[in-house]
């Protein structure tokens, strides 16, 4: 992370495969993530103008019922706030997962992750929540059209105006 970072990408924790490569998301979730932002790989992985920090800094686990284990719970109130000190310029922050967004929008998130990431524009200017982008995510983009018809629009123009 540099202090220059504009935008702060705040995620869940380290998958299995990010956590092999030691590279925050470097793996399907990533690419989906990119494509939903616009953004290209060398771009996205330009610390001067992005900050990627996670909600748990170290990899949970395999979960019994498939996929990760949540993030560690004592991590974020650990870490956030030195590191987000060191970050002056963020213009933007992309709360990716019900666990960021449960963390910074408290009780003005929605009673859903699909709620809380269809009322968007009522976090601005400062955050736009967004669904974790694994492959779970397929299905519910197509039970949910105003998403790629109306949010992704919107978030790109965002990021755009805030490079």
């Amino acid at each position: 992370m540099a202090p220059s970072a504009r935008l702060l990408i705040i995620g869940q924790a380290p998958g299995t495969r990010v956590h092999e490569t030691g590279i925050p998301w470097n793996d399907r979730s990533g690419d989906r993530l990119r494509q939903w932002l616009g953004i290209e790989r060398e771009a996205f992985y330009d610390s001067s103008r992005i900050a990627i920090m996670p909600m748990g800094f170290c990899y949970p686990g395999v979960d019994a019922r498939g996929g990760d284990k949540p993030p560690r719970p004592e991590c974020a109130p650990l870490w956030h706030r030195r590191l987000l000190a060191q970050l002056p310029d963020i213009r933007l922050t992309l709360l990716v997962g019900a666990y960021a967004q449960a963390r910074y929008l408290g009780k003005r998130r929605g009673a859903s992750l699909t709620e809380t990431v269809q009322r968007f524009a009522e976090y601005g200017p400062d955050f736009l929540p967004l669904p974790h982008p694994s492959w779970r995510t397929t299905a519910w983009e197509k039970r949910n059209p105003w998403f790629g018809e109306g949010l992704l629009p919107a978030l790109r123009q965002r990021i755009a105006a805030v490079f």
